[in-house]
């Protein structure tokens, strides 16, 4: 624009809240691989531009400019099956199968230690190890649920809450319709707040009668609440159910009408072509679990096929209890590498795949895709940073296959959650909580240690 004299008069600039200067951004967008020398512009919370960095100089005014010259800018991660709480178990009952693992050590030391305190501690324990690993969402599934919203609340963290249900009792509830009430009662604790939503989560078809998953299905309908259980996780799951109901789980679900687009299935190990075109069929979303599975000898999903007939497949860590790592980019690598050795493909899961599942995949199966999930302008700021210069991954050539194959959750320096840093790396083994004490971490680590060391 010029004026009168020829003079070329500038714009003002925008104000904003925050410039992320990278190297690299990986949006995750059917369109866009990887942009290079890019800035994301973010005000309030919303990602209002993508745009080369030497234009955004000139257009923006920042309040908050991160220079990120080594580092390639991605979403933030999103586990989509965890139990946070039981980071208070790591590697209480290793080396066990499953049913061995549930009846003889986890659900015994549940009984005796299990409380709104014993579930907010470790829930807080597990939203720190998540964030200094570049999570920024998970999809839980535990007792307490309002202790898990409280500890996510706390660290800042998005969160989709499951209301547990199961047919026996707990210290937290007597009996199905106890934990509905109470699920649906601490709900309401929590609607209004952007960080946390709701889904209703029956625990298993082999702890769940048909009357209690018709209830579900009635609540989670009426509600607008989406389903989140186990499913076909091992093979003796599936032989007590053609025992009991003379069909596999999977079939019963359907014939109870808990199959739909509102289902997010964890595990999924089992899987024959008629499971499968269920799944298709029914528009589901499965939770892949590929550490837990392994470390309780559940076996190995097959991914490769379900994802050939356009199953929605994110990735999920478990608890640490079956998993002792909380960390996605474990899973992404994992994933990757068991579908092209079981399929015999190398191609199955490549990288970028590998990332779409624990991203967009996530968002999608949890109703939040408009949100997160990706980096595209109108969603919210929900960045992870991670740093591609360390002497381990380089050179770099690739950095979306270097994200998968190379790095680790050691090498995320930044995260953001609705454009405010949650966690910053400050050193090559240690960061900084924006709303977490490390003081407050070994506190509850040694409260609890002592008591729950007599049940190993």
């Amino acid at each position: 624009m010029e004026n009168q004299n020829n003079q070329v008069t500038q714009q003002p600039k925008i104000d904003v809240s925050l410039a992320i200067e990278a190297r690299w951004v990986a949006p995750v967008t059917q369109n866009t691989r990887l942009l290079e020398n890019t800035s994301v512009i973010l005000k309030q919370g919303v990602i209002v531009d993508i745009l080369p960095t030497v234009e955004a100089s000139s257009k923006y005014n920042p309040h908050t400019t991160i220079k990120l010259d080594e580092h390639i800018l991605i979403p933030g991660l999103i586990n989509k099956h965890s139990h946070a709480a039981m980071n208070l178990m790591r590697g209480i009952a290793d080396d066990l199968a499953l049913m061995t693992w549930l009846n003889e050590h986890i659900w015994p030391l549940e009984a005796q230690t299990l409380s709104e305190r014993f579930v907010y501690d470790g829930a807080l324990l597990g939203c720190a190890e998540m964030l200094k690993g570049g999570i920024t969402c998970f999809n839980d599934m535990y007792f307490f649920p309002e202790a898990t919203a409280q500890a996510a609340t706390k660290a800042g963290m998005r969160a989709q809450i499951g209301l547990t249900v199961i047919d026996f009792p707990s210290p937290y509830a007597s009996d199905a319709d106890d934990y509905l009430l109470k699920g649906l009662n601490a709900r309401d604790q929590w609607r209004g707040n952007s960080l946390i939503s709701s889904c209703i989560a029956p625990h298993a078809p082999y702890t769940i009668s048909n009357q209690t998953f018709e209830k579900v299905m009635t609540y989670a309908e009426q509600l607008g609440l989406g389903v989140h259980t186990h499913l076909h996780e091992t093979q003796d799951e599936i032989v007590q159910s053609n025992q009991q109901f003379g069909v596999r789980p999977i079939k019963r679900l359907a014939d109870l009408g808990v199959l739909g687009p509102s289902l997010v299935a964890a595990h999924c190990v089992h899987m024959n072509d008629e499971d499968m075109q269920l799944m298709q069929d029914y528009s589901c979303h499965i939770a892949h679990c590929p550490t837990s599975n392994l470390k309780l000898a559940s076996g190995i999903a097959p991914v490769a096929n379900m994802l050939s007939r356009n199953i929605n497949i994110g990735l999920g860590t478990d608890g640490a209890a079956s998993n002792n790592r909380i960390d996605m980019f474990a899973e992404m690598r994992l994933a990757a590498l068991l579908s092209k050795g079981s399929s015999g493909d190398a191609t199955a899961v490549p990288a970028e795949q590998a990332l779409e599942m624990a991203t967009i995949n996530g968002a999608r199966a949890l109703g939040l895709d408009s949100q997160i999930g990706s980096i595209e302008i109108g969603k919210l700021g929900d960045l992870t940073a991670v740093k591609l210069t360390d002497i381990e991954t380089m050179p770099c050539y690739d950095p979306i296959s270097h994200l998968v194959y190379a790095a680790g959750r050691e090498h995320v320096t930044h995260v953001w959650v609705q454009g405010e840093l949650k966690y910053q790396r400050t050193d090559a083994y240690d960061g900084v909580f924006a709303n977490i004490e490390p003081a407050e971490l070994k506190e509850i680590i040694n409260l609890w240690q002592p008591k729950l060391n007599q049940f190993k």
